[in-house]
Protein backbone atom coordinates (compact mmCIF):
# COMPACT_ATOMS: atom_id res chain seq x y z
CA UNK A 1 0.00 0.00 0.00
CA UNK A 2 1.55 3.31 -1.15
CA UNK A 3 1.11 6.24 1.45
CA UNK A 4 0.16 8.35 -1.72
CA UNK A 5 -0.54 8.31 -5.07
CA UNK A 6 -0.56 11.72 -6.02
CA UNK A 7 0.43 14.93 -5.40
CA UNK A 8 -2.12 17.40 -5.70
CA UNK A 9 -3.38 18.38 -1.71
CA UNK A 10 -6.98 18.84 -2.34
CA UNK A 11 -8.68 16.59 -0.17
CA UNK A 12 -10.71 16.69 3.16
CA UNK A 13 -11.02 14.29 5.65
CA UNK A 14 -13.40 14.52 8.46
CA UNK A 15 -13.31 12.46 11.75
CA UNK A 16 -16.10 12.32 14.19
CA UNK A 17 -15.51 10.31 17.67
CA UNK A 18 -18.39 9.52 19.98
CA UNK A 19 -18.57 7.10 22.84
CA UNK A 20 -17.33 9.90 25.21
CA UNK A 21 -18.83 9.48 29.06
CA UNK A 22 -18.85 13.33 29.55
CA UNK A 23 -17.50 16.36 27.09
CA UNK A 24 -15.65 17.43 30.10
CA UNK A 25 -11.49 17.35 28.78
CA UNK A 26 -11.23 17.70 25.18
CA UNK A 27 -10.11 15.31 22.33
CA UNK A 28 -7.16 14.47 20.57
CA UNK A 29 -7.38 13.36 16.77
CA UNK A 30 -4.23 12.54 15.00
CA UNK A 31 -3.74 11.75 11.36
CA UNK A 32 -1.10 9.41 10.20
CA UNK A 33 0.45 8.26 6.82
CA UNK A 34 1.82 4.67 6.68
CA UNK A 35 5.58 6.13 6.67
CA UNK A 36 4.56 7.33 10.25
CA UNK A 37 5.24 5.34 13.46
CA UNK A 38 1.29 4.87 13.85
CA UNK A 39 0.00 5.26 16.50
CA UNK A 40 2.96 7.33 18.32
CA UNK A 41 1.95 10.95 19.23
CA UNK A 42 5.22 12.04 18.69
CA UNK A 43 5.03 10.93 14.67
CA UNK A 44 1.72 12.21 14.53
CA UNK A 45 1.17 13.56 10.82
CA UNK A 46 -1.07 16.04 11.56
CA UNK A 47 -3.25 16.45 15.11
CA UNK A 48 -6.00 18.76 16.30
CA UNK A 49 -7.32 18.85 19.88
CA UNK A 50 -11.08 19.90 20.11
CA UNK A 51 -13.81 20.50 22.16
CA UNK A 52 -16.44 17.77 22.57
CA UNK A 53 -19.99 18.88 22.48
CA UNK A 54 -23.18 18.37 24.34
CA UNK A 55 -23.75 15.56 22.53
CA UNK A 56 -20.72 13.70 23.33
CA UNK A 57 -19.06 14.15 20.04
CA UNK A 58 -16.06 15.00 18.62
CA UNK A 59 -14.94 16.56 15.02
CA UNK A 60 -12.15 17.63 13.42
CA UNK A 61 -11.71 18.13 9.54
CA UNK A 62 -8.30 18.06 7.86
CA UNK A 63 -8.18 19.83 4.22
CA UNK A 64 -5.62 20.63 2.32
CA UNK A 65 -4.43 16.77 2.21
CA UNK A 66 -2.83 14.54 -0.73
CA UNK A 67 -4.71 11.88 -1.80
CA UNK A 68 -3.41 8.89 0.79
CA UNK A 69 -4.22 6.38 2.48
CA UNK A 70 -4.64 7.79 6.66
CA UNK A 71 -4.83 5.64 9.87
CA UNK A 72 -6.73 8.45 12.62
CA UNK A 73 -6.18 7.78 16.65
CA UNK A 74 -8.34 9.66 18.78
CA UNK A 75 -8.47 9.92 22.72
CA UNK A 76 -10.24 11.71 25.73
CA UNK A 77 -7.78 14.14 27.26
CA UNK A 78 -10.58 14.00 30.25
CA UNK A 79 -7.66 16.06 32.70
CA UNK A 80 -6.71 18.44 29.83
CA UNK A 81 -3.07 17.19 30.74
CA UNK A 82 -1.96 16.88 27.13
CA UNK A 83 -1.42 12.94 27.43
CA UNK A 84 -2.90 9.26 27.08
CA UNK A 85 -2.84 8.25 31.09
CA UNK A 86 -1.77 4.84 31.78
CA UNK A 87 -1.67 2.51 34.82
CA UNK A 88 1.39 1.01 36.18
CA UNK A 89 1.41 -1.54 33.55
CA UNK A 90 0.84 0.85 30.26
CA UNK A 91 -2.67 -0.12 30.19
CA UNK A 92 -4.44 3.26 29.19
CA UNK A 93 -7.29 5.04 31.19
CA UNK A 94 -8.54 7.09 29.21
CA UNK A 95 -10.49 6.41 26.37
CA UNK A 96 -9.51 5.91 22.76
CA UNK A 97 -10.44 4.46 19.76
CA UNK A 98 -8.77 4.09 16.00
CA UNK A 99 -10.76 4.50 12.51
CA UNK A 100 -11.94 1.08 10.88
CA UNK A 101 -12.87 0.94 14.72
CA UNK A 102 -9.62 -1.54 14.86
CA UNK A 103 -9.22 -3.27 17.96
CA UNK A 104 -6.07 -5.20 19.24
CA UNK A 105 -6.19 -7.21 22.67
CA UNK A 106 -2.70 -6.32 23.73
CA UNK A 107 -1.57 -3.46 21.84
CA UNK A 108 -2.44 -0.70 19.10
CA UNK A 109 -3.59 -1.65 16.02
CA UNK A 110 -1.25 -2.25 12.06
CA UNK A 111 -1.89 1.08 10.49
CA UNK A 112 -2.90 -1.50 7.71
CA UNK A 113 -5.54 -2.42 9.59
CA UNK A 114 -6.92 1.03 10.87
CA UNK A 115 -5.70 2.81 6.99
CA UNK A 116 -8.90 4.31 5.71
CA UNK A 117 -8.28 5.37 1.86
CA UNK A 118 -8.70 9.74 1.54
CA UNK A 119 -9.29 10.74 -2.24
CA UNK A 120 -11.58 13.28 -2.33
CA UNK A 121 -13.99 14.81 0.77
CA UNK A 122 -14.03 11.56 3.26
CA UNK A 123 -15.74 11.42 6.68
CA UNK A 124 -15.79 8.96 8.60
CA UNK A 125 -17.23 7.95 12.21
CA UNK A 126 -14.77 6.59 15.37
CA UNK A 127 -16.32 5.19 18.51
CA UNK A 128 -13.82 5.15 21.66
CA UNK A 129 -13.58 3.05 24.79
Amino acid sequence: MSSSYSIESNVSFTIHANGFDSNEGKAHIAIYRSTDKFPSPKSQYKGQVVEINDKKIATATFSDLPKAYYAVAVFHDKNKNGAMDKNLVGVPIEKYGFSNNARETFSAPSFKSASVKVEGQKTIWIYIK
